[in-house]
């Protein structure tokens, strides 16, 4: 592994590590809300072996620095994006890009970008959503309307400090977030990553999600898309995948993993690096040998 420092629009300095061979093609891994690059281990130590692997630390996240309260919206997600594909990736040079959840509304975000459309050969979507966020929210047991709405945005946006994982704390978070045949030992990793999160950068960017609507860019992404979702997610339920399914110019796929929840990266580590692969193969590799 190696560290690359980036350094956004704004000035603001973001974390990224590279995996893998130099010369090996390239996969850009882009994590959610409240998580990590811890939260791609799976993916990194598969891909690794044969790919060039980078993953970056969302502002305020990981080892990225939080920053002041007007720092925290969609278009610094989608700048803090191309800061790193331009650290990280030689000039036109094509990379699958891979988004979950928060990462996922950055890809789309930065579909209309110039630096996601000189180096996206493909896209994969992982439990995600452009819009109606907390209207769509399952996590309370809820007649859908107004009060459920209303308290699902007090849930996700308390200010309360989430404190040291506890069994409590693992059961709350295994069932906001993860299936209900989630291992333990995968909601154990889940609950360490998400309590490492600090309280302001949390309830920053619960405000940006919130009100989040990108749905115009979701016409943007014109390159190959693949989408993933959990058929359990109650964060963002499959009703956005296939939204966004029907509105992508390009979908290649929507795969729904049954029994899984939001963290489809931990919970099925296989099939998302499997359809990680896919793109790569067909995308990435096949450019790649026409050059040659």
């Amino acid at each position: 592994m190696r560290t690359v420092p980036a350094v956004s629009a704004d000035g603001s300095r973001l974390h990224a590590e590279v995996y893998g061979p130099e010369d090996a093609p390239a996969v850009v891994l882009s994590h959610g809300w409240t998580c990590s690059t811890e939260f791609w281990a799976a993916q990194v130590r598969d891909l690794s072996a044969d790919h060039r692997v980078i993953v970056y630390d969302q502002r305020g996240h990981g080892r990225t620095p939080a920053v002041g309260p007007a720092g925290y919206t969609t278009d610094a997600l989608a700048d803090d994006l191309e800061a790193v594909l331009a650290a990280t990736l030689a000039p036109g040079e094509k990379a699958v890009l891979a988004g979950h959840s928060m990462g996922g509304m950055t890809l789309m975000a930065a579909a209309g970008r110039p630096g996601l459309r000189e180096h996206a050969a493909a896209v994969l979507l992982c439990s995600t959503g452009p819009s109606r966020l907390v209207a769509e929210s399952l996590v309370l047991p809820l007649r859908a309307g107004r009060l459920r709405t209303r308290l699902t945005r007090a849930v996700l946006g308390a200010r309360a400090p989430l404190g040291p994982v506890t069994p409590v704390s693992r059961a709350v978070l295994k069932y906001a977030t993860m299936g209900p045949g989630s291992a333990a030992e995968r909601v154990a990793e889940c609950a360490r990553i998400v309590h490492a999160c600090p309280r302001a950068v949390r309830v920053a960017w619960s405000h940006v999600l919130a009100g989040l609507d990108v749905e115009a860019d979701v016409r943007r992404l014109t390159v190959p898309t693949a989408v993933i979702a959990g058929t359990a997610d109650r964060l963002t339920p499959p009703v956005h995948a296939r939204a966004l399914a029907a509105a992508l110019p390009e979908c290649v796929g929507l795969e729904e993993l049954a029994g899984v929840g939001h963290m489809t990266p931990v919970e099925a580590p296989e099939a998302v690096t499997a359809r990680i692969r896919a793109l790569v193969t067909r995308y990435v590799r096949t450019e790649q040998e026409e050059v040659a």
